[in-house]
């Protein structure tokens, strides 16, 4: 089972003909309320692909939590886990243009309570996976981390959005997964995403993956294994949830028992698919969508291969 440990949000979605510059008041033309927060994009991305999964995290007292609470029950997530605190539910401010490029500001409100003491150490045996991100406290992440590794559950990290890791917690991550601007911080060194997926999977002995947009993603095993892998070519409409998707669906392809190749080749068509469509938790394919499109997308090859 997945247990996904992080934050919910609300999303104030606000479409665009073009994104503000510094300064300037943009007027829309449509306003609308939606589930988010990479947390609960990600446990909803993961149940709708088939997995059993949880979601564990806070909301404020203030009620704007519980649209969200619904759509991760309506899509399967188990949301015992979630605690009600004082305050506000954390928000997001997305706005979107025609384009599909988005620019997003959060207030975190309820997430900064999280902390590692609401996982419940069975969640986090063998045969179980963790899903981490960086919208909670850092101190919070590092210690479910640890906490998994010592119970000998899986452990997933999506470092978005960027934050300062200590090197210390990339000890407990089984799969790190960063865009490349992420990874070119971690792997200094590096001359390309494959170098650094590599580096970064050899350093550690951790499995690297590097997404890259519209080019697709990257990724290398400790023993020296790598892949690559195209993007769905589509009409983005909204990009806003596409990591979210990814993360989702590889930690559930996983832990489905599929083979990192395999794991990679449905994130990617998960995360394409959900461009074709406005909102983040709302875009999310489900496994059917996804099984559809697979042959679409060329499987991955090997780093080595060329």
């Amino acid at each position: 089972m997945i247990t996904v440990f992080g934050s919910l949000n609300l999303d104030l979605l606000f479409n665009l003909d073009r994104l503000p510059a510094p300064g300037e008041t943009v007027l829309t033309w449509e306003i609308v309320q939606l589930p988010g927060g990479k947390g609960a994009n990600q446990a909803t991305a993961a149940a709708r692909s088939g997995a059993a999964t949880r979601f564990v995290g806070c909301v404020g007292a203030d009620g704007m939590g519980e649209p969200v609470l619904e759509s991760l029950r309506a899509a399967g997530c188990d949301v015992s886990g979630v605690h009600t605190v004082p305050g506000a539910t954390g928000t997001a401010v997305v706005m979107v243009e025609r384009s599909g490029e988005n620019q997003i500001v959060v207030g975190s409100g309820a997430n900064m309570e999280v902390s590692a003491e609401l996982l419940d150490p069975a969640w986090l045996g063998p045969g179980n996976t963790l899903v981490c991100q960086m919208e909670i406290p850092p101190e919070a992440t590092a210690a479910g981390l640890a906490a998994a590794r010592r119970g000998g559950a899986r452990t997933i990290l999506n470092l978005a959005p960027a934050r300062a890791i200590a090197r210390d917690v990339l000890a407990d991550i089984d799969v790190l997964i960063v865009n490349e601007g992420e990874a070119a911080t971690l792997a200094a060194e590096a001359t390309s995403p494959a170098e650094a997926a590599r580096k970064l999977a050899a350093d550690h002995h951790l499995i690297c993956v590097i997404t890259l947009g519209g080019d697709g993603v990257v990724a290398a095993a400790p023993d020296g294994s790598g892949y690559r892998l195209g993007a769905l070519d589509i009409e983005a409409v909204d990009t806003v949830g596409a990591g979210d998707a990814f993360v989702g669906v590889l930690a559930a392809a996983l832990d489905a028992g599929h083979a990192l190749p395999e794991a990679l080749h449905r994130a990617s068509v998960a995360a394409g698919l959900t461009c074709t469509r406005s909102g983040a938790a709302a875009a999310l394919p489900n496994a059917a969508e996804i099984d559809a499109q697979l042959s679409v997308l060329s499987r991955p090859v090997n780093l080595g291969d060329g």
